[in-house]
């Protein structure tokens, strides 16, 4: 039924749009793609099924510490990998963040193996009726867990003065540094945070599907970079916008064509909005560093 194929579009489009949040923050302060990202994403699943598997926590306290590693992880990251090519130009950096992307998919491989991997905590989410619609849990949960991290962070950037100096930042690097006010540490929190985001969408990935593998990065990565592009990339809101119109078309594809439309349609919505606005729905317009 159509209520349940939204609620399915908004669930997708939620995870989408959490993990696009970190590309369209990187891009908007540093001008530059870190194809890493969604690899940032597999890993806080891996973090959050050993997490399960050894320490055997709940879901809440997991979600919290494979964002905090996570995060960590991405802060380091920036300082090894991309602070010393900041004024090397934009593509050193883009170089740089597919050698991190082969690096941590290498290292899973290594450390757990290439097989499919399940959580082993045994989730048991009942469904709710909504309009006479079966609805699970898990789907309400995500989409409450995705709403109050991306209006989180919406609120931190708009109304805090980490969210201003960001803000600044993205506006004018260099005169941001010139009235004192610490880029590489704005930066650095940039990727805790987009990182964090992360590994949040890649737990409840690995909840909601329960199969995850170390190459899932790759295909989230490159959906949520659209959902980005989508909204317009360097927005926040737009990230937002862009993710769940991205799941809902591929919800709506895969029901009324056919399964193998899923992922084409989201390449052919990227084309379709690089031809009418190249900027994105929102129209962000980011500064072009050379």
């Amino acid at each position: 039924m159509l209520i349940n194929q939204i609620v399915n579009g908004l669930t997708i489009g939620s995870v989408y749009a959490l993990i696009a949040l970190g590309y369209s923050q990187v891009y908007g302060i540093l001008g530059f793609i870190n194809f890493a990202h969604g690899d940032l994403f597999m890993i806080g699943a891996y973090i959050g099924f050993v997490l399960v598997s050894y320490v055997h926590l709940s879901l809440l306290p997991v979600l919290i510490l494979s964002m905090i590693i996570t995060g960590m992880l991405g802060m380091f990251v920036e300082r090894v990998a991309y602070r010393p090519l900041r004024k090397a130009g934009r593509l050193a950096p883009m170089i740089s963040s597919i050698g991190v992307s082969v690096t941590l998919q290498t290292a899973i491989i290594l450390l757990i193996g290439p097989q499919t991997e399940r959580y082993p905590l045994q989730y048991q989410f009942p469904h709710v009726s909504f309009l006479g619609v079966q609805i699970s849990i898990l789907q309400i949960i995500i989409l409450i867990v995705a709403i109050v991290l991306m209006v989180g962070l919406d609120q931190l950037v708009q109304r805090t003065r980490l969210g201003m100096a960001m803000r600044a930042t993205a506006e004018n690097f260099e005169a941001t540094s010139l009235m004192g006010i610490s880029t590489n540490k704005v930066i650095s929190l940039t990727f805790f945070l987009g990182s964090s985001l992360g590994a949040a969408a890649g737990v409840l990935v690995a909840v909601y599907y329960n199969a995850f593998y170390p190459t899932i990065g790759s295909l989230f990565g490159i959906k949520a970079f659209i959902a980005a592009v989508l909204g317009g990339i360097g927005s926040v809101r737009g990230a937002v916008i862009g993710g769940f119109i991205l799941g809902l078309s591929e919800i709506f594809a895969t029901a009324y064509l056919s399964s193998s439309w899923r992922d084409a349609v989201a390449f052919t919505l990227l084309i379709i909005i690089l031809l009418a606005r190249p900027s994105g729905i929102l129209g962000k317009r980011v500064t072009v560093r050379s």
